[in-house]
């Protein structure tokens, strides 16, 4: 039996039923390659294996796992297992064309892995579907609709390139050990959003941390930082600089983010 390391983040999904729902919304079919993430012990890439996909890439970041999943499955040719920390591994370089990627994601970098599939720099990506697992914190901000106390950062981000089809929530007793919170299955699809016409993905990012650093003041302060005529600037897109940021809507992000790249002569 292999103890959960609590430094990175390990709760092991254990409930049947639940791998049985994600096996199903997953919807894999024969001619589909699979990424799972965080595979633990396997419990999930098991019933992956028996859909008969065309291929399967675990992705593992401990070493004792990583060991004990390649003798697990060492007569599977399908299978390939990497040893590496997702973060920093060349995802987008590996994944086939319709990939799903599958994943009970460390609840300590579930977001910092959604944005790093977001931020992928051939967009439409290669993914057709993300079948990810979150701590119900963080799925609500993801679930969140503008002016709610969840909107944020993380709900702009995801929305300006993906779309939840499905999602449910996992109770903490199919895990072992089991969590202090509640966790949720969210169901992406990658999409082509016609308001989002911003040259690089990152800035988004930077536009969204510099309004959201200050989520309780008024968005003056970050247009102050952003642009030296930010009255010209708010005015030209329509945004009353009196407002807090979580009552800006998703494009008017996007219209900040436009500014800030033309300004600074962004080009791809």
């Amino acid at each position: 039996m292999i103890n959960p390391k609590k430094s990175l983040g390990q709760n092991f999904l254990t409930d049947n039923n639940i791998v049985s729902k994600i096996i199903k919304l997953s919807d894999i079919n024969k001619n589909d390659s699979i990424i799972e993430i965080g595979p633990g012990t396997g419990n999930l890439t098991r019933k992956i294996l028996a859909q008969e996909p065309r291929n399967l890439i675990l992705i593992e970041k401990d070493r004792e796992l990583a060991n004990y999943l390649k003798m697990q499955f060492i007569s599977q040719k399908k299978i390939k297992i990497f040893n590496e920390d997702v973060l920093k591994f060349e995802l987008e370089n590996i994944i086939k064309k319709n990939s799903i990627i599958i994943g009970n994601l460390p609840y300590n970098i579930s977001s910092q892995i959604l944005v790093k599939l977001i931020k992928f720099k051939k967009w439409m990506p290669s993914y057709k579907k993300l079948v990810l697992m979150f701590q119900k914190e963080v799925a609500d901000k993801l679930l969140a609709k503008y002016k709610s106390r969840s909107y944020g950062r993380l709900t702009i981000l995801a929305n300006a390139r993906l779309r939840i089809i499905d999602h449910f929530n996992v109770s903490e007793t199919c895990f072992y050990p089991i969590p202090k919170v509640k966790s949720t299955v969210l169901i992406f699809e990658p999409i082509t959003n016609q308001d989002f016409r911003i040259k690089d993905i990152s800035n988004l990012e930077k536009i969204t941390q510099t309004f959201f650093s200050k989520k309780s003041k008024m968005v003056n302060k970050g247009f102050r930082e952003l642009f030296k005529n930010y009255s010209e600037v708010a005015k030209k897109i329509n945004i009353d600089l009196n407002l807090r940021p979580n009552q800006l809507s998703e494009k008017d992000y996007y219209n900040i983010t436009e500014c800030f790249e033309k300004k600074n002569n962004f080009t791809n």
